[in-house]
């Protein structure tokens, strides 16, 4: 925790300090039941219990997770490749080995990242964990809500808009289960960025999974504050709105632009779609 944290005052660039009475370790939350999904050890008791539980109802959570992981480094590699070198990351979670500032990294030293997330125990875990870093931010704040999001000092502070962005919402966007709402949610992000920005989008969907699993592993997140809605292929194409998808598409998760051949087990229980879309002019 740096100076100013200590002070109680805002972290430069940053949010300020997540208040500690928002923290309940009593009760599950996605984000760091993700983190015990990728092997991490930001998370409660009753996180792993309802991880658990979520395995139980779909067997291949632990899967779904690491695709996901692995689509993001994939993608924001194909951004960085292309002269991208700012990205806000949206739901990020705990921004544990090989996220977003470290692939960026690897292109450009001086790239920009912003990650924003709601809960609390992982934004303070990843101020932490970042911050002796230079152009790197984790802001606490509600993706739903992206004039908040846009105008807190992280974001605001570290970003330019005027150029080309990296908008990644892989994994978050089943957090915002009414579609109308995931589609306006996007719209306003779509809406600051400029010409030539991409739009990195995962999303849950049945491929291996029957709908009883499906149904099961809603129940569980529906235990959670965090409830969760699974989207057939047509759905999460709806939401790349406004942006140009690029080669190949909208795919299952593991046959996104693949570093090896991928088996169609692998594909199946990823569980998952994803594309990146190119914003034009």
């Amino acid at each position: 925790m740096n100076q100013h944290e200590d002070r109680g005052e805002e972290t430069p660039l940053g949010s300020t300090p997540p208040p500690r009475e928002e923290v309940r370790t009593d009760l599950p939350n996605a984000a760091r039941m993700y983190d015990y999904y990728l092997g991490g050890s930001t998370n409660f008791a009753a996180d792993r219990e309802a991880a658990e539980a979520g395995s139980a109802a779909m067997p291949h959570a632990r899967e779904y997770a690491r695709a996901n992981r692995a689509f993001l480094q994939r993608a924001v590699t194909f951004l960085a490749e292309n002269g991208i070198d700012q990205f806000i990351d949206l739901g990020s979670g705990i921004p544990t080995v090989g996220n977003v500032h470290e692939v960026a990294g690897q292109f450009n030293q001086r790239a920009r990242v912003a990650y924003v997330d709601h809960e609390p125990v992982a934004v303070a875990h990843a101020q932490r964990l970042l911050n002796d870093l230079s152009g790197v931010t984790m802001t606490l704040a509600d993706i739903r809500d992206p004039e908040a999001v846009l105008s807190a000092p992280g974001v605001a502070g570290l970003l330019d808009f005027d150029r080309p962005v990296g908008l990644l919402a892989v994994a978050v966007l089943p957090f915002v289960p009414d579609q109308d709402e995931a589609h306006e949610v996007l719209a306003t992000y779509r809406g600051v960025c400029a010409p030539g920005s991409h739009l990195v989008l995962s999303h849950i969907s049945a491929l291996s999974a029957t709908p009883q699993q499906v149904a099961a592993a809603e129940e569980v997140m529906a235990r959670t504050p965090t409830p969760v809605r699974w989207r057939a292929p047509n759905e999460i194409e709806e939401l790349l709105d406004g942006f140009s998808p690029v080669d190949p598409g909208l795919v299952p998760l593991p046959l996104w632009r693949p570093d090896s051949t991928v088996t169609e087990d692998e594909v199946n229980i990823a569980n998952a779609y994803g594309a990146v879309g190119r914003l034009d002019g």
